[in-house]
């Protein structure tokens, strides 16, 4: 497995990184993704460390808290083996502290988190979502002193504009505190919005794509394609779960698709694979968040590192899965690409 540097860190991380949404089904949604329970989540953790695969993702809100109680069974024994990578900042009970990135909630979600993995310390920490109400001193401040405690080593954003990225970057720097290196952040083949905005500020300040859904909320997976009805088991049946994703146009999707079943055929791997290399040779990419209800499914996961796509293969999937762009970008794209170049061809 190759390690990639986390942004302008110190820390090096797998390409891959086994996320584990799928673990628990403690919702209507995350039911839709699976219902892993800790016997097979045990049995996926022994194949992801002999494929070298060593981190693992979660957050406080997956399955209510099941998600990471079992990845911290699953794991007993063998933290010095693995990387622990988690979230929180979403609501987690009725109180009115019980939400968002306050000092008050960030220290309970974090020492909840350790309880629940069965771990003294967290890898990487990152914030699910940006909390407009919190002063960024107020979260930068507790970080850095959960840093120093030693409870978390490194430190990370999800799902931020860049203004709000930004903002927290220049705000650490001013105040000596510990930077984001990192940004979980959803890109995929069919969603590819992340290459217009924070793209290019993560290149500029060293913060690094931990990406998630990379298969496109699951819609890559080569089970979808026109003509052929939705597969049976699949998180796209849930409402739940599709009314709280990506959208994608089934025109967009279909053409995508066809793309890759093209290049997939060219390189003798799977459309999923194909679709996870492309994400690998993107710049920023440190590693990308693979999921599987079963093992098959990680096996052939596993399989998207190792080899790389041709510069041609590359623009092939890159052209059927441009869209048009917002502004201000199809206007900089268009005026003055002279001086203001977008890191890949968009």
């Amino acid at each position: 497995m190759e390690y990639r540097r986390l942004g302008a860190s110190g820390f090096s991380v797998p390409a891959l990184t086994f996320g584990t949404g799928t673990f628990g089904g403690g919702t209507e949604m995350f039911k839709a993704w699976g219902e892993t329970d800790v016997a097979e989540a045990t049995r996926l953790v022994d194949i992801c460390l002999e494929a070298g695969l060593t981190m693992f993702d979660s957050a406080d809100v997956y399955s209510k808290g099941a998600a990471e109680e079992i990845l911290g069974q699953a794991i007993e024994g063998r933290r010095d083996r693995v990387l622990i990578s988690t979230k929180a900042t979403f609501r987690r009970g009725t109180g009115p502290n019980d939400v968002g990135s306050s000092r008050f909630h960030l220290t309970e979600a974090v020492h909840k988190a350790l309880k629940r993995l069965k771990t003294d310390y967290i890898d990487l920490f990152q914030l699910h979502a940006y909390d407009a109400w919190t002063p960024h001193e107020e979260v930068l401040s507790t970080l850095d002193q959960l840093v120093r405690e030693g409870k978390i080593r490194y430190v990370g954003c999800s799902n931020f504009s860049g203004w709000h990225l930004m903002k927290a970057l220049a705000t650490a720097d001013r105040h000596g505190w510990p930077r984001y290196v990192a940004h979980q952040a959803y890109y995929s083949l069919v969603g590819r919005d992340y290459e217009w905005e924070l793209m290019p500020l993560g290149l500029d300040q060293g913060v690094g794509a931990v990406v998630w859904s990379p298969l496109g909320w699951g819609r890559l997976t080569g089970k979808i394609r026109r003509g052929r009805p939705r597969p049976e088991v699949s998180r796209l049946n849930s409402k739940a779960a599709v009314d709280s994703g990506p959208q994608v146009d089934d025109e967009y999707l279909y053409k995508v698709v066809e793309a890759l079943d093209e290049v997939a055929a060219e390189v003798g791997k799977t459309v999923p694979q194909v679709a996870l290399n492309w994400l690998l040779q993107r710049p920023t990419v440190a590693t990308v968040v693979i999921g599987a209800r079963n093992e098959e499914q990680l096996r052939q996961n596993l399989g998207a590192v190792g080899w790389d796509l041709t510069k041609e293969q590359v623009a092939k999937l890159d052209a059927a899965s441009a869209r048009p762009l917002a502004y201000p970008y199809w206007h900089q794209k268009a005026a003055f690409p002279e001086r203001n170049p977008f890191p890949v061809e968009v």
